[in-house]
């Protein structure tokens, strides 16, 4: 079965024909990666949009919706987006404004505040990661169950690598 030539194969003979000393060999995964990421993020923008909602709100959100008791601080919401203090203050500003979350004083330190979902935001979160999920699934359908685990694997060490 001859293999389906894609853009990057394009890119990847260029800099073959360009650089024919260097191997380029990397560049098969991971301008893949790269690629898939970029159209990905797209897709969910607009599959979040859709639902009212930035990625950086839907970050928060669904942090919020992963936790066991239901509140995170704002320092514990910034470290797990890997975003500033100030840009998370915005992003929970943003998001009480429209009634989505609330903060609270912590009980059992009233100098700690604790930002929890309302039941809108619990609405569209699970609403908008239900949607994601589903055409997830659609995307990975082209991927036989047997080759998924491998798959997920080699990214898990991939991205172990990149993030030590």
């Amino acid at each position: 079965m001859e293999r389906q030539m894609d853009a990057v194969d394009e890119i990847i003979e260029g800099w073959e024909r360009a650089l024919p000393k260097e191997d380029v060999e990397p560049m098969g995964v991971f301008s893949r990666i790269s690629r898939l990421a970029q159209r990905f993020d797209a897709l969910r923008r607009n599959v979040l949009a859709a639902h009212g909602l930035q990625l950086g709100d839907f970050d928060v959100l669904s942090a919020i919706r992963r936790c066991p008791d239901g509140a995170l601080t704002a320092g514990q919401l910034a470290k797990e987006n890997l975003v500033t203090s100030g840009t998370m203050t915005n992003r929970i500003d943003r998001l009480v404004a429209r009634g989505l979350v609330g903060r609270s004083a912590d009980v059992a330190d009233a100098r700690i505040v604790r930002v929890q979902l309302h039941p809108e935001g619990r609405r569209i979160v699970d609403a908008a990661f239900v949607e994601l999920l589903r055409i997830e699934h659609e995307l990975l359908d082209s991927i036989r169950d047997a080759d998924r685990q491998p798959l997920v694997d080699r990214l898990r060490e991939l991205l172990a690598r990149i993030e030590a």
